[in-house]
């Protein structure tokens, strides 16, 4: 028994559609995560601060304290720490810190640098110029290595009925074993990062 050629293109058209949305959502899958981190970068979502390449704010006479937290992750035998644990800065005025890591181990070993802002509503405001965060760095034993945080606190803060009143934003990074530029989770029997 034939079955009626317009019943069988339905039928073809709705299988290829069904493909198609598979294929489509298995795509979306895999491109979801580098979309999401590029959506946090551009937006300053989720306590991440935004990239600039220049400071072009009016320096205003509000202050505000910025703290430093400085982790490393299971896994890294290094010890972390920012020069000064905290630093009030005027809104637009553009702000180094220091941080020093050294390799307490007895091999070599390699590393990355993630970070966020707390609270999360301040990262759209936590402007960075300059960062070591991203960046793969291989410490040989004993050695330190001393890297450099460039930021300021974009003036339009003040202006954001959410986060006008807080007093302080939080810089947190933590610094976990890494391999082809990307951070390995590894499991030990301490989940908890190490402040340092």
């Amino acid at each position: 028994m034939a079955e009626n050629p317009h019943i069988q293109r339905k039928m073809h058209r709705t299988a290829f559609a069904c493909v198609g949305l598979v294929v489509g959502m298995v795509g979306l899958a895999y491109a979801s995560v580098p979309l999401y981190d590029l959506f946090c970068k551009v937006t300053g979502f989720g306590g991440t601060p935004i990239a600039v390449d220049s400071n072009g704010s009016q320096v205003l006479g509000r202050t505000i304290s910025v703290r430093f937290d400085s982790n490393v992750a299971p896994g890294l035998n290094w010890r972390f720490a920012p020069e000064t644990p905290e630093v009030k800065v005027r809104l637009g005025e553009t702000t180094t810190v220091l941080y020093k890591v050294t390799n307490k181990g007895d091999k070599p070993t390699t590393g990355i640098a993630t970070y966020n802002v707390q609270p999360d509503l301040a990262g759209t405001y936590f402007s960075k110029l300059e960062c070591f965060c991203f960046t793969e760095q291989t410490l040989q034993p004993g050695e330190t290595l001393e890297s450099a945080v460039v930021f300021y606190v974009d003036p339009r803060l003040a202006e954001d009925r959410d986060v006008k009143d807080i007093s302080s934003i939080t810089l947190s990074y933590t610094y976990f074993p890494s391999k082809g530029g990307k951070p390995v989770a590894e499991v030990t029997s301490s989940t908890t990062p190490i402040s340092q």
